[in-house]
C-alpha cells in the first residue's frame, strides 16, 4: 500500500493530527530546554527519529548505544543529555534536558496534541433523561449513558461504550470504543482503552453441599485523576469495600485487577499481570508483565516486581523481587549462577568418563 499522507514524518496525519510549526523557542519553552538566542525564531514542522529526521524535524537521543546515529543524523534539533551535546555535529542544534525522555514525550504532545471534543451527541446514541451530559462532551454512535450517569466537560464515550447507570466521569475524560463502565466514580483526564471492562462483578463464592452461592458484591470502582487503562483490562468493584486506582497510575494491556485492590499513586503494571483480592499496591510500585499476586498481601511503597513473578507473601518498601515464588533479587541471582555452576560441573564430569570398550566381535 502506498503512504500518500505521512509525507516522511512519523505519525500519518491520517490518523494522528499535527499541530505548529512551532519555533524553536517554543519548543525549547514546553520541553524546559535552553536556546541559542540566533536560532529562536526557526520552525520546525515534526519529530522524528535519529535515522529518519531531517533539518526541519526534532529528534531525541538518550541511550548511548546510538551515538554512532547522532554523528549521522540530518536532525535539525536533538533533545539529548547536556554531557552529550557536544557531540552533536553542526549544523544541528542541541537541546540539553536532564531527562531526554521526558523531553521528547513533551514534543510529541505538542506536535500531536489529543485531539479535543467534539461537542455534541450522535443521533444514534441512546442518552437517558436522568443523565447529566455536560454541552461540551462528545457522546459517540451508538454509545449508551444510562440513568442518573454524570459525564463531565470536554469528556469523550466512544462507539457502542456503556456507562451504567449513577457512574461519574470527571473532565477531560477520554472512554474508547466498546468501553463499559458500571459502578464506578472516575476523577479528571482518565483514559480507558477499547474493550476496557470496569466495575463488573469481583470472584467471590462460598461453597456448600448444593454448590457454589455467589457473595454479593457491594462495593463501586473509584478510579483517580490522570489514570490511563489499557485495552481489555478488567477492574473488578469491590465486595464491601472499594476497589481504588490511584491517581497518575499507568496500567497496561490486559491486565487483571480484582475486588477490593488498592493501587497507590502512579503504579505501574505492564500487560498480564493479575492481582488477587484486597492486595494492597502502596505508591510507585512498578510490575513486570505477567507478574502474578496472591490476595490479601501488601506491596510497599516503590517495591520493584520482575517478570512473570510469583508473589505470595508482603514485601517491603523498595524491594527487587524476581522469580516464582518471589524472592529479593540478589538471592535470585545469586541462585541462578549457582545452578549454572553445578551444570558446568556436571557437564565436564561426564565429558571426562571414558567411553565404553567396543565389544563387537
Amino acid at each position: 500500500m502506498t503512504d500518500t499522507g505521512g509525507a516522511g514524518l512519523p505519525g500519518d496525519p491520517r490518523f494522528f493530527p499535527r499541530g505548529g510549526p512551532f519555533t524553536l523557542a517554543e519548543i525549547a519553552a514546553a520541553i524546559g530546554a535552553p536556546v541559542p538566542p540566533t536560532a529562536a525564531e526557526r520552525r520546525f514542522r515534526g519529530i522524528a527519529p535519529l535515522q529518519s529526521a531531517g533539518p526541519d524535524e526534532i529528534s531525541f537521543l538518550d541511550n548511548r548505544k546510538y551515538l554512532p546515529l547522532l554523528a549521522a543524523t540530518r536532525a535539525g534539533a536533538v533533545i539529548l543529555l547536556t554531557d552529550l551535546a557536544d557531540r552533536l555535529p553542526p549544523p544541528g542544534i542541541a537541546l540539553p534536558v536532564p531527562q531526554p525522555y521526558l523531553a521528547w514525550a513533551k514534543a510529541g504532545g505538542l506536535f500531536h496534541p489529543p485531539p479535543p471534543a467534539t461537542a455534541g451527541r450522535h443521533p444514534t446514541a441512546i442518552v437517558d433523561p436522568s443523565a447529566l451530559v455536560d454541552q461540551s462532551a462528545e457522546i459517540g454512535p451508538y454509545a449508551i449513558i444510562e440513568a442518573r450517569a454524570e459525564i463531565g466537560p470536554r469528556s469523550v464515550v466512544g462507539s457502542h461504550s456503556v456507562i451504567g447507570p449513577g457512574v461519574t466521569i470527571g473532565a477531560d475524560c477520554r472512554i474508547a470504543a466498546h468501553v463499559t463502565v458500571s459502578y464506578a466514580l472516575i476523577g479528571d483526564r482518565v483514559t480507558l482503552h477499547p474493550g476496557v471492562r470496569i466495575g463488573q462483578d469481583g470472584f467471590g463464592f462460598a461453597p456448600s453441599p448444593q454448590g457454589f452461592v455467589s457473595v454479593a458484591q457491594l462495593g463501586r470502582v473509584i478510579i483517580g485523576h490522570d489514570v490511563d487503562i489499557g485495552a481489555n483490562t478488567t477492574v473488578d468493584r469491590g465486595s464491601a469495600q472499594d476497589t481504588i486506582i490511584g491517581a497518575g497510575t499507568r496500567i497496561d494491556n490486559q491486565v487483571q485487577i480484582a475486588h477490593n485492590v488498592r493501587l497507590g499513586r502512579c503504579c505501574i503494571l505492564v500487560a498480564q499481570v493479575g492481582i488477587s483480592g484486597s492486595t494492597v499496591f502502596e505508591d510507585f510500585v512498578v510490575v513486570a508483565g505477567q507478574a502474578g499476586f496472591a490476595g490479601h498481601l501488601t506491596i510497599g511503597k516503590g517495591a520493584r516486581i520482575g517478570p512473570q513473578a510469583g508473589v505470595m507473601s508482603n514485601i517491603p518498601p523498595g524491594a527487587e523481587m524476581l522469580g516464582s515464588p518471589a524472592q529479593p533479587a540478589k538471592s535470585f541471582f545469586r541462585e541462578v549462577a549457582a545452578i549454572r555452576r553445578f551444570a558446568r560441573r556436571d557437564k565436564m564430569r561426564h565429558s571426562t568418563i571414558p567411553p565404553a570398550p567396543d565389544s563387537t566381535p
